[in-house]
């Protein structure tokens, strides 16, 4: 592959269906690249002691891919080597272990692709609106996120 072939892109999905880390972490591999850094989000079974049993999720679909687009732009600001950036995140019913969102960054080292999925999903989870419902077994509760700038304005 040539190099001008392999111009910079962003791969932004959100969807209901399973989401797959090899799918992910191929979209962003480059001849150019040393590294490619992975962070996959899932599913877990229990939160302070209540046996979750899925989670589902809502979005602003064309708000949270406005929100991660920017996300992608202010990666690509600070760590100005990155080449491919994916995200790609879960609506719906998302099972016990299975990923809920994947965010996968390729660059010629290690350290700013790092660095930039670290800093994707704490943005992603501060900024973009993506609900989260976790169901317990006799009951439910919308989550927010901690990091969530529009939750926290109001207290």
């Amino acid at each position: 592959m040539e190099e001008s072939e392999d111009l910079p892109k962003d791969f932004i999905k959100l969807k209901s269906e399973k989401l797959s880390a090899d799918e992910v972490s191929e979209l962003v591999i480059s001849p150019c690249c040393g590294a490619v850094s992975l962070f996959i989000g899932t599913t877990r079974n229990n939160f302070e002691g209540k046996k979750v049993i899925h989670l589902e999720y809502e979005a602003y679909t064309s708000m949270a891919e406005t929100e991660i687009k920017k996300i992608c732009r202010d990666i690509r600001q600070k760590w100005p080597s990155v080449k491919h950036i994916a995200v790609h995140h879960r609506l719906g019913v998302v099972p016990i272990t299975e990923a809920s969102v994947i965010i996968a960054v390729s660059s010629p080292h290690r350290a700013e692709s790092l660095e930039a999925v670290t800093y994707c999903i704490n943005t992603l989870k501060a900024s973009v609106p993506i609900w989260k419902k976790e169901i317990y077994e006799d009951e439910y509760s919308w989550k927010e996120n901690k990091e969530c700038f529009w939750a926290n304005s109001e207290k």
